[in-house]
């Protein structure tokens, strides 16, 4: 179930606020300059989808993103509990970072923990089956999979190369929140 909650970046252990509603979620995130909205499949996906059968079933958002915001390329990724380097790819994200562009995900399938530092404040944003995240350019965040993740995600991009993570070398990220799966 997707969740927020909201803590000063000093009390990881007092949350603010805890949102279990997507809408006061959208509402909540907002207010920081996040987007976050829900999409449905405008037709049905097979058990393990291809990446055209993705994009095709979330065309329609996809296209309107893509004209709201200029992204050019588009993509899906899967990461499951079985990959032999998840360990790794896990541990990329865990720290925080920045990037130059907006880093937009939407979560077909799983789920993925998103956890951004904006204006003194750490928003943590449990991604489920249905969510869409756009963590605009330059806010310092981080993402954790978990020990066992499990999603598809489409990913949209300004930059046709993708997104390249700058880290700010702050350790914060270690001392709020782990996804445990």
């Amino acid at each position: 179930m997707s969740n927020l909650k909201i803590f000063r970046d000093g009390e990881p252990d007092k949350p603010q606020l805890v949102v279990d509603s997507k809408a006061a979620m959208a509402v909540e995130l907002a207010k920081a300059g996040i987007r976050y909205e829900q999409w449905q499949a405008t037709k049905p996906l097979t058990a393990s989808p291809s990446q055209e059968e993705v994009l095709e079933a979330y065309a329609q958002d996809i296209n309107r993103l893509k004209r709201e915001e200029g992204y050019q390329t588009v993509d899906v990724v899967s990461m499951q509990p079985d990959h032999p380097d998840k360990a790794v790819f896990r541990e990329k994200f865990l720290d925080e970072h920045r990037h130059s562009e907006d880093e937009v995900r939407f979560f077909v399938e799983g789920q993925g923990l998103f956890t951004l530092h904006i204006d003194g404040r750490i928003y943590e944003v449990l991604c489920t089956k249905g969510d869409l995240i756009s963590v605009p350019a330059n806010t310092a965040h981080w993402f954790d999979m978990g020990p066992n993740p499990h999603f598809v995600a489409i990913r949209l991009f300004n930059n046709p190369e993708g997104w390249v993570a700058n880290f700010t070398g702050s350790d914060i990220a270690g001392r709020f929140s782990r996804l445990e799966n």
